[in-house]
């Protein structure tokens, strides 16, 4: 249970503030190096981890910590670079295997186009040491690959990203992507020491820029990501495991926004045994809205949709599940980070004011982990000169 004082007026909705259980933690900053596209992750041992870049005018640093007795330890170096493709919504992560092994990647530019770019991985059974990188795909075409999601699948890891090969190397420098062919949604599955295992096309026409977003369930990994029609309607979709094969995309939602170009705002899926919440951003009808839809079939079907936001969005979500019958969303509205719970039958809670920030894209896109009793939100802080990250705790 949330215990809350004090309330003030936003969308003239009420919102709980000055709450004694969110308490900020970090600020990661420097006066020589901006730090942003921060990523929370925490594994199934119950180890939770922050990533971030720090950039130079003509190096980036790929860092992380990790948390230990309720205190994040000293940074550590997973990869460097000059060429890499740093964006304000393609951002890196890491996750770990079943045995421990540590996976990262990161998006190294690989021509001269603007949307050139690879994905490569590092992995690393110390956490200290880690591997040459490599580039997940193997179409060796200077185009957009990124947008990736990782999870642990068994003893292996699941990772899925949207991928350009079919768009040729038009530039689409216009951010709508206007290119030839088809950006699609691929996924692989490799083992702990970089093999890969095998690697599918899931989708072949999808919405250029929106992030994906994997989950485990009872029955095995769902995928959800932002689809796009023949007439460009850009509704969610989403693709689960069947045993032995993937599922056709389906919807999540019928929203039906039609938008001709890509809002760059994806959605977010959390999944505990046969429970699956997704949340999601969409403008459909020139109404902006964060929705959740909960299943409890591993999500084959959602009977519930429930609106989220407080009437003046912008999206940027994440969801996942606090405890049994229970998820915790968050979103951005106003210049400010919001959360609240959602029940299995659709009942919400008050929303909760997180941080104050600003909409520019280059506050990013907030993180959040659960772990035990803990809620862990992570964003980019980019009021001031120099952009930092700020890290806070909710107690649940």
């Amino acid at each position: 249970m949330l215990i809350v004082t004090g309330f003030f007026t936003c969308s003239e909705k009420t919102i709980e503030s000055n709450l004694p259980n969110i308490e900020l933690v970090e600020i990661l900053e420097s006066e020589d190096y901006h730090f942003e596209e921060p990523f929370l992750y925490t594994s199934s041992k119950g180890q939770t981890y922050l990533s971030w870049i720090e950039k130079s005018d003509d190096l980036n640093y790929f860092k992380y910590s990790v948390l230990n007795d309720n205190a994040w330890s000293d940074p550590k170096l997973i990869a460097e670079g000059s060429n890499w493709f740093v964006n304000w919504a393609d951002y890196p992560q890491m996750a770990s295997f079943e045995d421990g092994t540590l996976i990262a990647f990161f998006l190294e530019k690989s021509g001269q186009g603007t949307f050139a770019y690879d994905v490569k991985v590092t992995l690393s059974a110390d956490g200290v040491y880690w591997s040459s990188p490599f580039v997940l795909h193997d179409d060796n075409t200077q185009t957009e690959h990124g947008f990736v999601s990782m999870a642990a699948w068994g003893e292996n890891m699941l990772i899925a990203w949207l991928d350009g090969r079919n768009t040729g190397n038009s530039g689409h420098d216009d951010h709508h992507h206007g290119h030839q062919g088809q950006m699609t949604l691929r996924a692989a599955l490799l083992d702990s020491k970089g093999n890969k295992l095998d690697e599918w096309e899931l989708d072949d026409r999808v919405c250029d820029c929106c992030q994906t977003n994997i989950s485990m369930s009872s029955n095995g990994p769902v995928i959800v990501f932002r689809d796009r029609s023949e007439t460009e309607i850009r509704d969610l979709g989403i693709i689960r495991w069947l045993g032995e094969k993937w599922s056709e995309t389906n919807p999540v939602n019928m929203d039906l926004w039609q938008i001709a170009a890509c809002p760059v705002n994806g959605p977010r899926v959390s999944a505990k045994e046969n429970q699956v919440a997704v949340a999601w951003y969409t403008a459909a009808k020139d109404s902006p809205e964060v929705k959740v839809a909960i299943s409890g079939n591993a999500g084959k079907t959602f009977d519930l949709t429930s609106r989220i936001d407080l009437g003046k969005t912008i999206g940027r979500v994440d969801i996942d599940w606090i405890k049994e019958g229970l998820a915790m969303v968050t979103w951005m509205e106003e210049g400010k980070i919001l959360a609240r719970t959602v029940t299995l039958d659709g009942k919400l809670g008050q929303p909760i004011l997180i941080a104050e920030t600003t909409e520019k894209r280059s506050s990013g896109f907030p993180q959040m982990t659960v772990n035990g009793d803990e809620v862990w939100v992570a964003w980019t802080d980019d009021t001031s000169e120099r952009k930092k990250i700020k890290v806070s705790k909710m107690i649940l």
